[in-house]
């Protein structure tokens, strides 16, 4: 039986959106847990729909039935990004909210007295600790080899625009700066995955494959190169070319940023700044160098 009628009316508000938000948890798990294939990911899933549930429980004997269900699309969408990006990856970004919600739990426990105040301890517990020690016990090839792609990206990023920023000060020629981009980004896609499986085999970890290591970072670091490359193979003035190549290489560094900031919990917008910093700082100093040597030799292209 509810007993919402020993809470004041902002509390009982508060409850059924703490509700509605545990049930939809617990859906979601649910819905995951009965689509996965590997059993330890379904048995990690599972466990947590069933701590969802209770927690979800828990509030419903405070406010009365509060069942919202979760639209079909987001469930398609998550399901669609399990595929896409791991596990791993959509549980911690589902659990973003969870600081503000532990938070916004111990500032409910006023409300509370005796046993539901304890059971409301014991769900802060399982939201600060248990929920993270079940998330930390995943173990998908995705997250062990996205350091190569992130490696491999990050890199080819840098160099690359570096090479464009570079020639941006030495000629106008926007076809000779598309072609020496591609010849050092395939140069160093080879010298990246060389490199990349000395290092995987010299970690000796056998989860992890030095091949597969070296494949991953080569293609990533190739397929960055082409994709920056590209736009001086259509546009007809360097500038603009180099202009849309930036565009990109920002779109690619905030969308690994953000993916590592989740898989690590850390703040998206400090890595975020901190990796655009050296972006526009290696494409700043580039630049000038390029110009410099430019005027020193006298080799300014036409185009």
């Amino acid at each position: 039986m509810s007993r919402s009628v020993s809470l004041p009316p902002e509390a009982i508000e508060k409850a059924r959106l703490f509700c509605i938000d545990e049930y939809q948890d617990y859906t979601i798990y649910k819905y995951l847990a009965e689509r996965e294939k590997r059993e330890d990911l379904k048995r990690v899933l599972e466990e947590l729909s069933r701590q969802e549930l209770e927690h979800y429980e828990f509030w419903k004997s405070l406010v009365g039935e509060c069942r919202q269900e979760v639209p079909k699309a987001k469930l398609a969408l998550i399901r669609l990004g399990r595929l896409v990006f791991g596990l791993t990856f959509m549980l911690k970004l589902l659990e973003r909210h969870e600081e503000e919600v532990i938070r916004e739990y111990k500032n409910y426990l006023k409300y509370l007295q005796g046993e539901e105040r304890k059971t409301l301890e014991e769900i802060i517990k399982h939201e600060e600790h248990h929920e993270k020690v079940l998330l930390s016990s995943l173990n998908e090839s995705i997250v062990r080899y996205m350091s190569a792609i992130a490696l491999g990206t990050a890199d080819a990023i840098v160099e690359i625009t570096g090479v464009h920023a570079g020639f941006l000060g030495a000629t106008n020629a926007t076809l000779v700066a598309g072609i020496a981009g591609l010849i050092v980004g395939v140069s160093a896609a080879i010298s990246m995955a060389g490199a990349a499986y000395i290092q995987a085999k010299s970690e000796g970890i056998t989860e992890k494959s030095p091949t597969k290591s070296a494949i991953l970072t080569g293609v990533s670091y190739l397929l960055t190169v082409i994709a920056l490359a590209l736009p001086y193979f259509l546009a007809q003035h360097q500038l603009t070319a180099f202009i849309a190549s930036l565009i990109l290489a920002v779109i690619i560094v905030a969308g690994f940023t953000y993916y590592n900031a989740v898989l690590s919990e850390a703040s998206v917008k400090e890595e975020l700044a901190e990796n655009l910093t050296i972006l526009f700082a290696t494409a700043l100093v580039s630049y000038l160098f390029g110009d410099f040597l430019a005027r020193q030799f006298g080799i300014q292209i036409a185009a």
